[in-house]
């Protein structure tokens, strides 16, 4: 897929079935320190939400499993601004996003390891590798996990003229009626990692008032292997973490299963961004 980087307070309860299925795999993952991330930020924290738990939540605080099915649109996917860039940060979730392209046995792949930790997602599709497989579409929203308009045909968006760049969007979303019956609430930008004057203009016209972008990007797209596509995610992931990954590459569907792991050994539960940003 192309390059698409140009440019606390716990919460009670435990998901309890998630931990007892993961904690030897976790107890034993190694992580290796990285740079640090030039794109962390946090546009969506509140001056009483920055700060991070340094220590873990006990199991017996851990929240109680999720209500499946509860995708609603958050209002914030309504309200026009910038870039969201994380979620709240006084909650221990993270929204592991994923750009929909690629050979199609690699997504079933990345969903049965997601049904395997019982994880959910957030799968921005191409318009054109959705209207090639739509019964994908169907299979992610069936899961449990929700897709977003990520253009139709993955140009390099900030080059482009507004009519091009309002019809790449528009097509995008039209893939996403065709395959689901919905445009969904969320819309990513292609070939850039933060939206320009131009792209949230032609987006809001589509039906997206916010483009949706991310503080953690492990650049598995490079294909770096699978460890770093590991390490590289959890040294820089925190509470309210938007993750950048790629479908249709297998170091990132090798790399999930730990990736998932390292998670539950820091308490973070991998949730739909509708979840994350939920009101």
């Amino acid at each position: 897929m192309p390059d698409d980087t140009d440019s606390e307070q716990p919460v009670p309860g435990a998901l309890i079935n998630r931990r007892t299925a993961l904690v030897s795999l976790a107890g034993v993952l190694a992580v290796a320190g990285c740079a640090a991330d030039p794109n962390r930020e946090a546009a969506l924290s509140s001056p009483s939400s920055t700060g991070v738990a340094t220590s873990r939540v006990p199991a017996a605080q851990k929240p109680v499993a999720r209500v499946l099915g509860s995708n609603a649109e958050p209002s914030i996917a309504r309200s026009p601004g910038p870039d969201i860039v994380s979620g709240p940060r006084n909650r221990r979730e993270v929204a592991l996003t994923f750009h929909g392209a690629g050979d199609p046995s690699l997504t079933e792949r990345v969903l049965r390891a997601c049904a395997d930790h019982d994880a959910h997602i957030t799968v921005f599709a191409v318009g054109q590798w959705l209207a090639a497989s739509p019964e994908l579409g169907k299979q992610i929203l069936a899961a449990g996990h929700e897709l977003g308009n990520h253009t139709w045909s993955h140009q390099q968006m900030p080059a482009l003229s507004p009519p091009v760049a309002r019809e790449e969007i528009r097509r995008g979303a039209q893939a996403l009626r065709d395959a689901t019956g919905s445009a969904g609430w969320w819309f990513r930008p292609s070939g850039t990692p933060r939206s320009t004057a131009t792209i949230r203009a032609a987006a809001a016209r589509a039906g997206y008032p916010r483009c949706v972008s991310y503080d953690v990007d492990p650049q598995d797209y490079r294909d770096p292997g699978s460890a770093q596509v590991v390490s590289r995610t959890l040294a820089h992931v925190r509470p309210g973490s938007i993750v950048s990954l790629h479908l249709g590459h297998v170091g990132t569907v090798q790399a999930l299963p730990r990736m998932l792991a390292g998670l539950v050994a820091m308490e973070l539960v991998p949730e739909t961004l509708s979840r994350l940003l939920r009101n």
